[in-house]
């Protein structure tokens, strides 16, 4: 019986050092902290030596509350907001924080995770109410940085360092969806028009300065009139009639002048009409049997 009753002392002896050193010896992970109350105060002599590694405390004396540094990602729910410009809208958002000051954390708020969603909601509202639809669909990385910082400045008295405020999503009404589906169709014609226009004008510019060269070039009507009937008689089978303009024949009709004036006055009147020298009419003086005044 003694040796039973000394086995089962020895075995409660065991069990309670067992509790004890669990209660006393606490881990700490790289990203934890620990925030210790000595008989339920703060314990300041502790403050910098709270992890991470291995704890040591008294049991029954002290009590820890791990705290996580790591980035806090949390979703904040979609949240009706009324516009400057009266616009009913639905806005949702994502917060990005974590612990930089663990004692505060704690000892400031009762619930720093669920304290830093709530606060991220009504301040959504707040800004997204004082500005308008055009901003927020074009600024919205202005609007991010303005949540941010607003938040930042809330949050800081708890330990808390809001990293990152991003706008998700933006749920217009229907009537706006179309509304702005009209205007965005107006702005895309209205470019069509401005860019047809401009290049008319740069079009008839062109066409302009190939006038003016032509003209003071008239071999080049010849060469482009040439080169429309290769194309046009390369891409039909059919025939095809063209005026033929005078001017091809221009070359050909100043070389036959010489020939034409040694002719008869029916064919050269100008020379029965005309007198002079044979400088001022050389038809004239070829005349045989006639001579020169």
């Amino acid at each position: 019986m003694f040796f039973d009753g000394f086995q089962l002392s020895t075995i409660v002896i065991i069990l309670i050092l067992i509790i004890l050193f669990t209660n006393a010896v606490k881990i700490l992970r790289e990203y934890e902290r620990g925030v210790i109350f000595r008989l339920g105060r703060l314990s300041k002599a502790l403050i910098g030596k709270n992890g991470p590694g291995i704890i040591i405390l008294i049991p029954g004396i002290d009590k820890m509350e791990k705290v996580s540094l790591r980035t806090v990602t949390k979703d904040v729910p979609a949240q009706d907001v009324i516009t400057r410009d009266n616009v009913s809208i639905k806005v949702n958002a994502v917060i990005y924080f974590r612990v930089i000051d663990p004692e505060r954390a704690i000892t400031e708020v009762e619930d720093f995770l669920q304290a830093t969603h709530q606060l991220a909601q009504t301040s959504l509202r707040s800004v997204l109410g004082q500005v308008e639809l055009d901003d927020l669909l074009s600024n919205r990385d202005k609007i991010n940085e303005d949540l941010q910082i607003l938040l930042d400045q809330q949050t800081e008295p708890w330990g808390i360092k809001v990293s990152m405020v991003v706008i998700k999503n933006v749920d217009l009404p229907i009537e706006m969806q179309r509304a702005m589906a009209k205007q965005a169709e107006a702005e895309r014609e209205r470019r069509a028009k401005v860019i047809n226009a401009l290049g008319e004008q740069q079009a008839a510019e062109k066409l302009s300065e190939a006038a003016h060269v032509m003209g003071t070039h008239p071999v080049a009507i010849q060469l482009r009139y040439l080169q429309t009937l290769s194309v046009v008689a390369a891409e039909n089978n059919s025939t095809t009639l063209f005026p033929v303009p005078i001017d091809l024949f221009k070359p050909f009709v100043d070389a036959m002048k010489p020939a034409v004036s040694g002719g008869t006055p029916e064919t050269n009147p100008g020379a029965a009409e005309t007198g002079g020298t044979p400088e001022t009419n050389p038809g004239a003086a070829e005349r045989p049997g006639e001579e020169a005044p």
